[in-house]
């Protein structure tokens, strides 16, 4: 009778611990000639007898919310991940339980149809088996993508589900302040986490299902423009067992009634502080903080929101009342003629004062007596220009500070800007500016809406923190071009390319054949 012996050389001589170099055996169960290893079978029947994935499913389900583009990660965390990212693949590999008993080498996708709804992920992994023998083992596991909706879309899409409310409003006639707001908002993308935005008289409302982004935009909103805020919260439910109580929170934002070109009167405690200023001046510009001009002396100051809500005033005149003047006679004044004063502020250098002589344009040709005034807007005005400007003895004011002033005080006429012809202008905008909510349709908004367009144009300070779009559906004619030369605009490089979708006719019928172009200078 044969028998099969396995051959073993000599021991290796040294210091008494032999061992074998080539040692051959044969395989258990197939016969095949191998190294030694503790379970004496080859690496083919030994993966036919032990599957070291046996406790790893080959098949699993991830969740997708299709409004949101999440992932849900168990066991209630939404994750953003895009295909084949490391997210994505740290979601897929905590769906598997099984991988803990094993050893994880390596893993990536396996490429798959977009819309297929399947994600495959290829594994390698290392275990050992009886008597310490490691095997390695690659396989494939299939995740079906099913689409199941988050809570955040949830809550969104009940419309009437809130917990939290930021009022946003301001309660003023000229409320060119609260459109350069919105626009700051979209700029800077403060309303990405509402559930909703509601235009309401004076102002809007953001809802939100958590009080982190209600107050972080209220932070916003103080950060950019001056206001005050009040809190105010409404129990909704108490559990008498958890003792949890359930509250709906309300933030209402003040802000400033004040508003670029508005008249205000400041209090004589106010003057000092601000470097003597006279009683009446014009606002230049409201941004965090409130920037003042005095056009009789082209001095500026500024007004930050706490001492501006520790002594509040308001508008005693707003661009609504502006009557158009056309300048007979102007005398700049130099620099070096100006007087000053020991106490006075600072005074700007974008303006040039001038002693002004002026005609109301509804009386040129009727009244020969033309109107002295001093303004700063010597560097914008010439003799014939029309002029904007507040008629202080026929407007009707109701201030208390106002009231207190002398006569010789009080200037007759306060202009605040040039005038430039509404139709050429409305014709020469081949711009846009985007809303968060429908725009208004009476008629004080719409005049003061595009009065803040005016702005934009001929304030470069203020339409650089302004996304501003080119309507491609209007173009300027020639004869337009021509007869608007001296007419503020904004030049093409300040404007941005508008989101569009576009889709060639042949590739109507392919997914991929809409393509979006992102906002470019």
């Amino acid at each position: 009778m044969d028998h099969e012996y396995v051959g073993v050389s000599p021991l290796v001589a040294g210091d008494g611990k032999g061992a074998t170099s080539d040692a051959i055996i044969l395989c258990c169960e197939c016969g095949v000639a191998i190294q030694p290893n503790p379970a004496n079978m080859c690496v083919t029947c030994l993966r036919n007898h032990v599957d070291i994935t046996e406790n790893i499913p080959k098949q699993a389900v991830l969740h997708f919310c299709r409004n949101c583009e999440r992932y849900l990660q168990p066991p209630n965390e939404w994750i953003q991940a895009a295909l084949e990212s490391r997210e994505l693949l740290a979601i897929c590999l905590k769906k598997l339980k099984g991988l803990k008993d094993v050893k994880l080498v390596d893993a990536g996708f396996i490429w798959t149809e977009q819309h297929s709804k399947r994600i495959k992920v290829k594994l390698t992994v290392h275990g050992e088996i009886t008597g310490g023998t490691v095997l390695q083992q690659v396989f494939v596991v299939e995740f079906t993508v099913q689409n199941q909706m988050c809570n955040d879309c949830h809550r969104t899409e009940a419309k009437d589900f809130w917990r939290c409310l930021v009022q946003v409003r301001q309660r003023a006639d000229n409320k060119k302040t609260f459109y350069y707001l919105e626009q700051l908002i979209l700029k800077h993308k403060a309303h990405e986490n509402t559930l909703g935005i509601k235009p309401e008289h004076g102002g809007l409302d953001f809802f939100y299902a958590s009080d982190n982004h209600a107050r972080r935009m209220v932070d916003f909103l103080l950060t950019m423009v001056p206001g005050k805020v009040t809190t105010s919260k409404r129990l909704i439910s108490h559990d008498i067992h958890s003792n949890n109580y359930n509250y709906k929170y309300n933030w209402s934002v003040e802000i400033a009634p004040v508003s670029k070109d508005s008249a205000v009167c400041l209090s004589k405690k106010l003057r000092h502080q601000l470097g003597n200023l006279s009683p009446v001046v014009l606002v230049n510009r409201v941004s965090s903080s409130i920037h003042l001009i005095d056009p009789l002396t082209a001095q500026i100051a500024e007004l930050t929101s706490q001492v501006y809500f520790r002594a509040p005033f308001e508008a005693i005149c707003n661009p609504k009342q502006l009557v158009e003047y056309i300048v007979m006679d102007i005398d700049v004044i130099m620099e070096k003629d100006r007087k000053s004063y020991p106490g006075q502020g600072q005074v700007s250098f974008k303006h040039a004062l001038c002693d002004i002589w002026v005609v109301r344009a509804s009386e040129l040709g009727i009244n020969d007596n033309p109107i002295h005034t001093r303004s700063h807007l010597g560097h914008l005005l010439k003799v014939g220009d029309s002029v904007m400007g507040y008629n202080t003895g026929e407007a009707n004011i109701n201030d208390q500070e106002f009231d207190k002033l002398s006569p010789e005080l009080i200037p007759d006429v306060i202009l605040v800007r040039k005038h430039y012809d509404r139709q050429t202008r409305l014709s020469q905008r081949v711009w846009k500016i985007k809303h968060l909510a429908a725009e208004a349709t009476d008629e004080r908004s719409k005049y003061d809406y595009h009065e803040f367009l005016d702005d934009l144009e001929e304030n470069e300070d203020i339409r650089g923190q302004v996304n501003i779009y080119r309507d491609t559906n209007k173009t300027v004619p020639v004869e337009v071009q021509a007869a608007g030369g001296d007419v503020p605009q904004i030049t093409l490089e300040e404007m941005l390319e508008d989101m569009t979708l576009e889709c060639a006719d042949d590739e109507m019928g392919d997914e991929g054949g809409a393509e979006e172009a992102e906002p470019q200078l």
